[in-house]
């Protein structure tokens, strides 16, 4: 394989993640080969588990290491990774959650040293006591969390890729009383956490028990991890909230997969594709040519919307804003930007209802920007699907220019629209919209299950999704099917006021370059909104000057890495984001 090849396919590795089914489809020609895919696992468990003893100054002579086994192969990983880790001289005991212990890993961790602890009286595991009264499993159970709670580090092998839905018996027991049960982790999103991390550190095997594996749910009771060892690629887990949330530092083993066909269920934007995206102005341009944005946004209640929107899209590479508004916004726009033409013209690309009040805030329906907007989206009404009175679309719809509709424009949208219609909604706002199109779903729903949330909005307007959060998901439609893509370069310093109406504006400019009447590559409305929330999360990550992020990509197991000391941050406005986004075009178009 020749270094640029490689190279795209290590790029290809960490940004994509695959669901368990082609997972298990990519490794079955390794094993048929006799490729020693559990001993390579293990080797990279152990070593990252040395490494946190290491950094907690935890000679392996001193090192108490649990690792919960389960029956399958998953257990086997966990049960040789501990075999080594004793081998080097640590105390080693193995917790058997199951009925049965991969053999040959269990023999290996038994001739190293390590000692057995056996939960289900109905186990049969060689050596190891059974049928043993419910009494004493209750002190079984109570011995072991003693155990775990006095050790330095958990191996957390109870369950693989291969378990769907939540945990179930002494797994799930187990994972309630040291663990967590459906909720996110509380702690600061700060870059090296792990300092203030308490005993045991946890090495997940793969993935952390109790996440839902091809959803990225937290479905009930799972185990947070301090750190995952991942095998061969990344699974959705890995990158979807809220599961990604509970990973801890991610570490990729790869095992030479050969990915060239396999479809990725979801992918995460990198600069590669923003810079691909990004258009460099051409000899022949005019500001016409490089795309024209124009913005119904900010209203006589909010006005400051209106200039970040034009501040966010006049400095995203476009060749003129035009805004339409009430008097106090255009006078505030033109103060702060007087590149900006103000009223009706020809335009790319639309951003409305930032800082435009909703129906609740607008009671007696005469807010001018709403009454804009509302005669506006009509022209992006596609009708329904599949009517029964034989209803068609109406074909100029699909013929509008792309459009990014926003906060108070949300609930002007017909329950219809064509995949240029760009709807940015935050977990609330998208609860609102699913209720108003009949589903009974709420805020925490969406936050529990963000991307079924996504996905069942797109499936029923159209429109390609763009949920914010931490990790921003987009769903939409590429060549006909369905497609995810996952942005996670924002700091947690980007939660602040403003920051969603400097997006609207930057969403609008990258259209709008890329708009079909523009010279441009044919690029899908979903992939142009991941590369915008890409821009717009590393904008704010310069601006707060800290490099942590919503996600980030693993390590490579194997790969030399610097290890350093990021920089937590500091507080930034809505302004300071618009004043970096220069500095990213730079660095992506490199």
């Amino acid at each position: 394989m020749v270094p640029d090849q490689d190279a795209d396919r290590r790029e290809t590795l960490l940004h994509s993640a695959y669901d368990a089914a082609t997972v298990r489809a990519l490794e079955r020609p390794l094993l048929d080969d006799g490729v020693p895919l559990m001993r390579m696992a293990a080797g990279a468990v152990a070593e990252i588990a040395a490494r946190l003893l290491d950094d907690e100054g935890i000679d392996l002579s001193e090192a108490r290491v649990v690792v919960l086994a389960g029956a399958g192969d998953n257990g086997g990983d966990g049960l040789y990774a501990a075999a080594r880790l004793a081998e080097a001289g640590a105390s080693v005991t193995a917790v058997a959650v199951g009925r049965s212990l991969h053999e040959s890993a269990f023999a290996a961790m038994v001739r190293a040293g390590g000692k057995v602890l056996v939960l289900d009286p109905r186990a049969r595991i060689p050596g190891c006591a059974s049928d043993f009264s419910a009494g004493e499993a209750g002190e079984r159970f109570e011995t072991a969390l003693s155990i775990i709670s006095r050790a330095h580090v958990l191996i957390d092998a109870m369950t693989g890729i291969g378990v769907e839905g939540g945990l179930r018996g002494i797994p799930a027991a187990i994972a309630s009383s040291m663990g967590l049960d459906g909720a996110v982790p509380e702690r600061p999103a700060a870059p090296e956490y792990e300092r203030t991390r308490r005993f045991p550190m946890v090495v997940a095997v793969d993935v952390p028990s109790g996440v839902g594996v091809d959803d990225g749910t937290l479905p009930g009771a799972y185990i947070p991890a301090d750190a995952t060892v991942t095998f061969g690629a990344m699974k959705p887990c890995a990158m979807m909230p809220p599961a990604c949330y509970v990973q801890g530092r991610l570490t990729l083993v790869d095992f030479g997969f050969d990915v060239d066909d396999a479809e990725p269920a979801v992918e995460m934007v990198d600069d590669e594709t923003a810079g691909e995206l990004v258009r460099l102005p051409r000899l022949t341009d005019s500001k016409y040519s490089r795309g024209v944005v124009g913005l119904v946004t900010g209203s006589a209640r909010y006005p400051g919307a209106a200039v970040l929107t034009v501040k966010g899209a006049s400095r995203a590479n476009v060749g003129m804003v035009r805004y339409l508004g009430p008097q106090r916004a255009q006078d505030m726009v033109l103060a702060a930007r007087p590149e900006a033409v103000l009223g009706k013209g020809h335009v790319q690309s639309w951003v409305v209802g930032s800082g435009v009040p909703g129906a609740d805030d607008d009671p007696d329906g005469d807010d001018i920007q709403r009454e804009t907007i509302g005669r506006l989206l009509r022209h992006y009404d596609a009708g329904e699907p599949d009517a029964p009175n034989g209803v068609e679309p109406e074909g100029d719809a699909y013929d509008m220019p792309p459009i990014v509709v926003d906060a108070g424009a949300l609930d002007l949208l017909p329950n219809r629209v064509p995949p240029q219609v760009l709807i940015t909604p935050h977990a609330a706002e998208l609860a609102r919209l699913l209720q108003r199109l009949g589903e009974d779903v709420d805020v925490d729903d969406v936050l529990a299950e963000p991307w079924r949330c996504a996905r069942r909005a797109h499936a029923l307007t159209g429109a390609t999704v763009l949920l914010k959060g931490a990790v921003t998901i987009l769903v939409g439609e590429e060549d006909g099917e369905e497609r995810t893509i996952l942005s996670g370069a924002a700091p947690a310093w980007l939660s602040t006021a403003g920051a969603g109406d400097v997006l609207a504006g930057i969403l609008g400019a990258l259209l709008a370059q890329n708009a079909p009447d523009t010279p441009h590559t044919d690029t899908s409305t979903v992939e142009i909104a991941a590369v915008g929330a890409y821009l717009h999360g590393l904008a704010a990550g310069l601006a707060a000057d800290c490099e942590q992020r919503g996600w980030s990509a693993p390590a490579v197991y194997g790969q030399h890495h610097t290890e350093s000391t990021p920089a937590p941050g500091h507080p930034i406005i809505a302004s300071d984001i618009v004043a970096a986004i220069p500095r990213v075009f730079e660095e992506v178009i490199q």
